[in-house]
């Protein structure tokens, strides 16, 4: 069958920074009717090839075609009425408006006198939502949904304008399986209905179900473009870290090691009793030094409230939390960092890194007093510190006054992994740490996990890839709807046994507070 012209075409885009070609001689070719995966490790250009697509960033070199024709986008809006519909990863919407007017932003029904023709735009809202399957109000605020549907929200917003070109960046990194699967559905209608779609992704299993051709990127270049049916996964990976099939397939480096850790005896951190209303329900977890403990269960059976809960970050109604038998007060993340307490955030833009500041201030900016002499902050030390972190976690910079909202999306997880390692903790909370980052930089942060175990702290891991929490821990923790519905070890952890404590475990309607 033949493929015909393609939609988009990028023609050896080049974008330079300072100090660094971020995207060098690019071409990509997306048809109509298509699904074409881009790959590739943090920093290997995805995000800087999208934005030159959508218009964020100009080309310094190259060309871009739409349909044939050149085209230089301004910016995100002249490329939207150009065709051309981008979702991103981070959900960009407003959350005090409705469904209705998140969905139809820019493009309202009007009646006389310059007036928003509401019923119209509700009914025009609610087909949108029955024809890609999503059960809301549309009149409901969209702050008052689930982050999920909000994504998908996003996302219907995207492909609901007519589109020629669909670019999904990261899409299923909110979403639950029956969520990607119904994303799936709407990715399919587009394909058969001839639209040409880019699909941003580091889950191979997304790849290798939905999609036609795959690009890969490497350090700002192109190493490959062709069908996703003549590679195979292990070439995938080989491909993207420029490395030999045979390398990657004896290295183990996407294993956890636990045989290396010496677990202690006594509990560093014991969390007895955690409630509160309506979320958690007397949950009581505990982890010994040199230890991985997992916390699994589906989204919103209160993996990350738990952690919340022991941090300070989540007020409790019940409960007591101890830190090497000292009782830690409750509220209060300075009380918890001053006990040698760490978490890793799961939103690290909403909660972690702050992007106007650069790489040297995010790292250091709760380090206190192992900055400070005699009240005042030494420059060496802060340098030290930096330098320190950045060597240990491999992160990718220029220099240590880059911005960090410069950085991709693993360097940013490495940043504020470097700033929970700068307090030098004897606990680590790491809530959703390979979250909607590659295949390279993944491995990168679990073999760091392995050596924090080894190195004696004990660990709190929370991950929705469930592989991820069996393969790292020595203990794993369940729950289900604010409540711990069993606890496995060792041999006995599996993704059977998990699921099916999940499945048949009965609890209250909701928890309540004790």
């Amino acid at each position: 069958m033949t493929r015909g012209e393609p939609t988009l075409q990028a023609i050896e885009l080049t974008k330079r920074f300072p100090g660094v070609i971020a995207l060098d001689a690019v071409s990509l070719d997306i048809y109509p009717g298509e699904v074409h995966a881009l790959v590739g490790e943090n920093g290997a250009g995805k995000s800087t090839l999208i934005k030159l697509i959508n218009g964020v960033y100009g080309a310094d070199e190259g060309e871009l075609r739409l349909e044939g024709e050149p085209v230089a986008f301004t910016g995100p809006r002249q490329a939207w009425e150009a065709g051309i519909s981008t979702t991103f990863q981070e959900i960009n919407l407003e959350p005090f408006m409705t469904v209705a007017q998140n969905l139809l932003l820019g493009r309202e029904p009007m009646r006389g006198f310059g007036l928003i023709d509401v019923k119209k735009m509700n009914a025009d809202a609610a087909r949108l939502l029955r024809r890609y399957g999503i059960s809301v109000d549309e009149r409901r605020p969209l702050g008052s949904v689930g982050v999920a549907v909000q994504q998908m929200i996003g996302i219907v917003r995207a492909v609901s304008t007519d589109a020629k070109v669909v670019i999904l960046d990261e899409p299923t990194s909110s979403l639950e399986p029956n969520e990607v699967e119904q994303l799936f559905r709407v990715i399919r209608i587009l394909r058969d209905d001839g639209v040409a779609l880019l699909y941003v992704s580091h889950d191979l299993d997304e790849i290798f179900e939905l999609c036609d051709q795959v690009t890969v990127l490497r350090d700002g270049r192109r190493v490959h473009t062709g069908p996703v049916a003549d590679i195979t996964r292990l070439e995938l990976v080989a491909t993207m870290l420029g490395r030999d099939v045979q390398d990657v397939r004896s290295s183990g480096k996407t294993a956890f090691d636990i045989e290396g850790r010496r677990i202690g005896v006594e509990p560093v951190l014991a969390a007895s009793g955690l409630s509160r209303h309506r979320v958690l329900s007397a949950v009581s977890v505990d982890v010994r030094a040199g230890e991985v403990v997992g916390l699994a269960g589906l989204l919103g059976s209160g993996r990350s409230e738990t952690v919340q809960g022991i941090f300070g970050l989540l007020r409790l109604d019940d409960g007591e939390i101890k830190v090497n038998q000292a009782v830690l007060k409750r509220g209060s993340p300075a009380a918890a960092v001053s006990k040698g307490v760490g978490l890793l955030p799961e939103d690290r833009k909403a909660e972690g890194i702050v992007p106007t500041m650069s790489v040297k201030d995010n790292i250091t900016l709760a380090a206190g007093r192992s900055v400070a002499r005699w009240g005042f902050v030494s420059s060496s030390k802060v340098e030290e510190i930096v330098r320190k972190y950045i060597e240990r976690l491999q992160i990718k910079v220029t220099d240590l006054d880059q911005n960090v909202g410069e950085l991709s999306g693993g360097n940013q997880q490495k940043v504020l992994l470097a700033r929970l390692l700068s307090n030098e903790p004897e606990v680590v909370l790491l809530d959703e740490p390979t979250r909607g980052i590659d295949v390279g930089a993944k491995a990168e942060i679990q073999a760091l996990i392995d050596e924090l175990a080894i190195e004696g702290l004990a660990v709190i891991l929370i991950s929705s890839e469930l592989e991820d929490v069996i393969e790292g821990s020595n203990r794993v923790f369940v729950l289900k709807e604010g409540m711990v519905v069993g606890e496995l070890q060792d041999d006995a952890i599996s993704e059977d046994a998990v699921m099916d404590l999940i499945a048949h475990a009965v609890t209250d309607a909701r928890p309540e507070s004790a």
